[in-house]
């Protein structure tokens, strides 16, 4: 038998099986190509795009709070006749003074740098005190019941004191005006660190405790593996109204005792009838007291549990 292959006359023999390999190679192509335009799409897909609205509306309530402070100064200045110095003036002051804020020109004419480093200075001494006394009196007080209502009458007949009371106090003991002003530190700023630190300990669960009773743990166990881990959170919250009372009585107090300080920097301007530099030395209080808050708001973060933070 003889077979025969039959070819169509438009096509040349042999000529199909090439078609064949150059579709092959060009489906491939599509593919890969269709391949790589995905991957493409997928990553930036992926990639967040900026949130231009979140960050509009982030910075705009505090640009227009600004704004309207300046606004009032402005009227405030215009109104009276300019006796209190218009922002402008105000901002030309600043820049002299903190074009150089660490000079020394004798003993009372320093920057405005080591004023706010003696202020610094003389907060954290009495608020290391109060600290290093407080807590551990706050652990005390919320352990042990007979201290609580020993201590209750004494904390709650003391705390609502003025700090400045206790001024007089301190100059007649240590007879200095620094150790004066550590002391008034450290007496305003002990109260909430003992209450927050003692309200903590009395909120641990019960059951903490029977297992602690159960395992027959040391007092030192119960304190530093439970006591300690859930009462920070309040003992940080202590911390952080401590340092804000620390920061704005030491103002008060410098203003009395005299000295180098910021406090010390505006009675100074005062008795030379300085307003710029007063006003400057509010914004610097001002914003020495929100960074230390802020500080001390990202520690207090960084320990507080997720269910303490809501």
């Amino acid at each position: 038998m003889v077979s025969a292959v039959f070819h169509s006359p438009l096509e040349a023999p042999g000529s199909a099986p090439a078609a064949s390999t150059d579709s092959h190679k060009t489906m491939k192509s599509v593919a890969t190509h269709a391949t790589n335009k995905g991957s493409t799409a997928s990553k930036n897909s992926q990639r967040p795009a900026f949130d231009w609205r979140a960050l509009w509306l982030a910075a705009l309530p505090p640009l227009l709070g600004l704004g309207l402070l300046v606004g009032i100064w402005a009227l405030v200045s215009i109104s009276t006749a300019s006796s209190i110095p218009s922002p402008s003036d105000t901002f030309k002051q600043a820049l002299v003074i903190f074009s150089d804020p660490f000079y020394r020109n004798g003993p009372n004419d320093q920057g405005v740098g080591w004023n706010i480093l003696m202020s610094l200075e003389r907060v954290a001494v009495g608020f290391g005190l109060a600290a290093v006394v407080g807590i551990p009196v706050g652990f005390a007080v919320g352990r042990f019941e007979f201290l609580s209502r020993m201590f209750n009458p004494l904390i709650s007949l003391l705390r609502p004191v003025s700090p400045l009371a206790w001024l007089p106090i301190g100059l007649l003991v240590f007879k200095g005006a620094d150790p004066a002003a550590i002391w008034t530190i450290f007496i305003c700023s002990i109260w909430p660190m003992i209450i927050n630190t003692a309200v903590g300990v009395q909120r641990v669960p019960q059951d903490y405790m029977n297992v602690a009773r159960v395992l027959n743990l040391s007092e030192w166990k119960i304190v530093t593996k439970i006591l300690f881990p859930s009462v920070l959170p309040y003992m940080l919250t202590g911390v952080r109204l401590a340092v804000g009372t620390a920061w704005l009585v030491i103002v008060a107090a410098e203003m009395l005792t005299g000295g180098v300080g910021i406090g010390f920097w505006v009675w100074d301007e005062w008795n030379n009838l300085n307003v710029k530099n007063i006003i400057i030395a509010i914004f610097v209080i001002g914003v020495v007291g929100l960074i230390l808050e802020y500080a001390l708001i990202k520690v207090a973060t960084a320990f507080t549990f997720e269910e303490v933070k809501s």
